[in-house]
């Protein structure tokens, strides 16, 4: 049997995770008391069923119970169980925010801010984290792309090393996006803005990426970075860092960092070590501002 403990931070998408795995053929079971949970086991392996995968939800709603957990699961590795973790978090910023849209109460702030319920959710999840086999921090991620992590997981069966990086563009005029792990400024190239013809147009156009790419700055540019982001990918990981915001920016975020997000993207594409995505965020904001 293929058993999973889905876990992690409230608000950062296991209700979403559950559901997703039911739709892959799991048996899911949330918010399972933890007392419950070696009774689960034991009962699968007694009795003939044609559940194959179960996953089960497990996180703060369990009360004192959680504190259980180490003792439960060393009971399981003693049966000799095969079960998996995957926790899902979020930054704490991500985490409020959410919480503040849907109005909702954090479990454990009681009449305290959300801040405190999510300090005392992070002390008493940590067991838990430290043994996830799989982690996926879902602060950047849209619903259709953790959809894409767990199947890469549970679907695809792929070896899957918990990073997941995101390439963002951006315009220095509109601010660093507050989240960003790595930052570099390509302002130094030419600028197609001045170009007669160029200046609509974005780096998601030939023209653009023909502009940017024929200086030999450029080319070395990339190659650097690559080469840097390759070294830097496997310490990371090693290290257990689990999001990684690689944001690239020029004046106005539409033509020269675009174009480069879009290179280091295509370099770093087809690998399974880690999860990837681009954003543009302010590609179109001159359009919006009539500029």
């Amino acid at each position: 049997m293929k058993f999973v403990i889905v876990t992690g931070m409230s608000g950062a998408g296991k209700s979403t995770a559950m559901k997703m795995m039911e739709d892959m053929g799991y048996f899911c079971i949330d918010n399972l008391p933890i007392q419950l949970l070696d009774k689960l086991i034991d009962f699968s392996n007694t009795f003939h069923s044609d559940v194959s995968k179960v996953a089960v939800g497990i996180d703060v709603r369990n009360g004192s119970g959680i504190d259980e957990i180490p003792q439960t699961l060393e009971q399981l590795r003693q049966k000799n169980f095969p079960y998996e973790i995957l926790f899902l978090d979020a930054e704490d910023e991500v985490l409020v925010k959410r919480y503040k849209e849907t109005r909702r109460n954090h479990p454990l702030a009681g009449s305290e801010r959300i801040n405190k319920g999510i300090v005392l959710e992070r002390e008493k999840l940590q067991y838990l984290k430290d043994n996830a086999d799989y982690i996926i921090d879902t602060s950047q991620l849209l619903t259709r792309e953790l959809k894409i992590e767990l199947e890469k997981i549970f679907v695809q069966n792929e070896d899957y090393k918990n990073l997941f990086i995101t390439i963002l563009s951006f315009g220095f005029k509109y601010g660093i996006p507050s989240d960003s792990d790595i930052v570099m400024d390509v302002r130094f190239l030419p600028n197609p803005y001045y170009v007669d013809g160029l200046r609509a147009k974005t780096g998601n156009d030939k023209e653009i990426q023909d502009y940017v790419m024929q200086f030999p700055e450029a080319n070395e540019f990339i190659d650097k970075l690559d080469d840097m982001i390759k070294f830097l990918i496997p310490n990371y990981i090693s290290e257990g860092k689990n999001q990684l915001v690689i944001s690239i920016g020029c004046t106005g975020g539409k033509h020269r960092s675009v174009t480069l997000a879009n290179e280091l993207y295509k370099r770093l594409s087809g690998c399974n070590d880690y999860g990837l995505k681009i954003e543009h965020r302010d590609i179109g904001k001159d359009a919006l501002r009539g500029k």
